[in-house]
């Protein structure tokens, strides 16, 4: 078993705090967003990309409501397309996890499986590809890696140490601030060709295209035959399980109920703080044991958690199931945020704030988009 290394620092390497709470300094990151910039330099590790993907997973802020910002600082659709498709990419993984088990391979059974667990190598960021290392390195600091990376390292685990897909996404998981389990599940499903025809493979040149570096002699400096043609054989990693307990808040003090005031739902993937915000509710975090044993994650993503949850006014927090806490709120009408995991939640359920009106489960992304797309178009064109 092995959990890799574990911090609770969200700062780089420069010291500069990378994601701050503050919902105006959430809102400034858009305002300094190019999608223009995106669009070209996106891949490289060192790109203009936007870091807003730990406020979109965590409810603070939603998909559209980048795109109604960043149209009403004057950017029009064909200017930011690309960003607008990835975008609709999260809005696309939803769709699908509301209607498939998203934990399950999702066309077919993953190909050339020789271990389950992770690589050694990767707990301790030692693969000997610098870039990688270097990413790995600075995710168990951050909280964060590069979307391009996340593909790199996945190839490397699952179709050249020839692991499963699951425990390596449930140790990204863990470590991710902007941790969603549809987008980082499918991606990995996607790599591993369990949700798609054929597998991902990255070589040396192509990382160090996108990484700025000009490493030679590794396992992946081959050329692309070779590697699709030779890599399930090309690493013989001793691999271990992925184990990891997340310690939720002790809370000693009861809450403070009034059957007579609606209630409003807040968890990990809902910490919106401008939710019904003026009116009068009780609002609570519920942080349920069995969801953190599913779906582990670090002390320095629970701590982020927290962090968000403590800049909603008035908010409460519970430990427990969602059962116990209905006993406590004696009657009080609930609210809460659609999600896949709030489906055993009681009360009245509200729509998320959804990039487009499209819905439904659709086979392939480019089917899903060709629908997003024309509302996106005469909405923000």
């Amino acid at each position: 078993m092995m959990t890799s290394p574990i911090q609770s620092k969200l700062f780089s390497n420069n010291g500069e705090f990378l994601f701050p709470s503050e919902l105006d300094k959430v809102y400034e990151r858009i305002d300094q967003l190019n999608p223009s910039a995106y669009a070209k330099t996106r891949n490289y590790l060192d790109g203009a990309v936007s870091r807003l993907s730990p406020y979109i997973s965590r409810g603070v802020i939603s998909t559209r409501t980048v795109m109604e910002r960043l149209y009403k600082n004057g950017w029009r659709f064909f200017q930011m397309e690309k960003f607008a498709q990835e975008l609709a990419w999260r809005d696309y993984w939803q769709c699908i996890w509301q209607v498939r088990n998203v934990s399950e391979d999702l066309k077919h059974p993953q190909q050339q499986v020789r271990n389950v667990g992770v690589p050694v190598p990767v707990f301790q960021a030692s693969t000997g590809i610098v870039s990688v290392d270097q990413s790995l390195s600075k995710l168990y600091v951050e909280g964060y890696i590069h979307n391009h990376m996340r593909m790199y390292v996945a190839a490397i685990i699952c179709n050249m140490a020839g692991c499963h897909w699951k425990d390596p996404a449930r140790w990204m998981y863990a470590h991710l601030l902007d941790g969603d389990w549809a987008s980082n599940a499918l991606s990995w499903q996607w790599v591993a060709g369990a949700n798609s025809n054929k597998k991902y493979y990255a070589n040396q040149d192509n990382i160090n295209k996108y990484s700025k570096h000009h490493q030679r002699n590794t396992f992946l400096d081959r050329p692309y035959e070779q590697l699709i043609s030779e890599g399930s054989a090309l690493l013989d990693w001793e691999c271990r399980p992925f184990e990891i307990n997340t310690e939720l808040p002790k809370i000693e003090k009861a809450l403070k109920v009034n059957p007579q005031t609606p209630t409003l739902i807040y968890n990990s993937y809902n910490l919106d703080p401008t939710w019904r915000k003026g009116f009068t509710y009780q609002r609570i975090l519920l942080l349920e044991p069995t969801h953190f044993q599913q779906y582990p994650v670090s002390q320095k993503v629970l701590n982020f958690i927290l962090e968000f949850a403590g800049k909603i006014p008035d908010i409460q927090i519970f430990v427990g199931s969602f059962d116990e806490l209905e006993d406590q709120l004696k009657g009080s009408e609930i609210h809460f945020k659609e999600h896949p995991l709030n489906y055993h939640y009681k009360g009245i359920e509200e729509s998320r704030d959804w990039l487009t009106p499209v819905s439904g489960y659709y086979p392939s992304f480019f089917a899903y988009w060709k629908k997003a797309r024309k509302y996106l178009i005469q909405e923000f064109g």
